[in-house]
């Protein structure tokens, strides 16, 4: 809840602040410059989204890597619960365990954020101004289908070095850097693209029903509040 309601939430405020800062007007909106505008307040919600929720991410990950660890060997069980997870990573990883593979998890959702969020704004702008569909869910729907599409193109490599960094044993890479060339050096660039499928079911998923509850949500506080 803290993640979406800082990366979704403040994107508008962030837009607005951005486009003042350019001095754009209406006239300019689609230009290079309000794009530019645009880019900018996705890249900037989602690196402070992932500040805040890191922690829960990285015991997320280590969660998931355990359940098919236990399937091989029972005895390899280390959490037996979410908060005991946490701590357990302080204790023997220090702070910096909870906020293992953050400047990787910005870049990722940075870059999901832009393609999410910034590819859904124009795709929807776009729709409506050439009239092929008015600010309905018929258009929501359209956009969200494109946003997810374009988030999992832009994001499946990002997702895979996370990942695979994240549920790396210390010392295995030296970075992240580091985990994507020798990822690419062992594996190719198909690689960076293994699970892209369900990776793409998801997001779209994800974005069907995030977009739609968005705008059906907002059109009800606008007119509510206008009353």
């Amino acid at each position: 809840m803290c993640f979406a309601s800082v990366r979704l939430g403040m994107y508008e405020p962030v837009k607005g602040f951005y486009q003042n800062l350019l001095k754009l007007d209406k006239s300019q909106r689609g230009g290079v410059l309000d794009v530019s505008a645009r880019i900018m307040a996705g890249l900037t919600t989602g690196g402070m989204a992932v500040c805040l929720a890191q922690p829960t991410d990285v015991v997320k990950v280590r969660f998931q890597a355990q359940v098919k660890s236990a399937l091989k060997s029972p005895s390899s069980t280390v959490y037996a619960g979410t908060w005991q997870a946490y701590r357990t990573i302080f204790f023997t990883e220090g702070l910096a365990g909870l906020w293992r593979g953050c400047l990787p998890n910005i870049g990722r959702n940075a870059i999901v954020n832009v393609s999410e969020i910034v590819c859904y704004d124009l795709v929807k702008e776009s729709i409506i101004h050439r009239g092929l569909m008015s600010d309905n869910i018929p258009c929501h729907f359209t956009s969200a289908i494109v946003a997810g599409f374009c988030a999992t193109l832009c994001a499946s490599p990002v997702d895979v070095i996370k990942t695979r960094y994240m549920n790396s044993t210390v010392g295995k890479y030296r970075g992240a850097l580091d985990c994507a060339i020798q990822t690419f050096k062992l594996e190719g660039s198909s690689a960076f693209y293994k699970g892209f499928l369900p990776s793409f079911t998801r997001l779209v998923s994800w974005n069907i029903f995030m977009w739609i509850s968005y705008e059906q949500m907002k059109r009800f506080v606008v007119q509510n509040y206008h009353k």
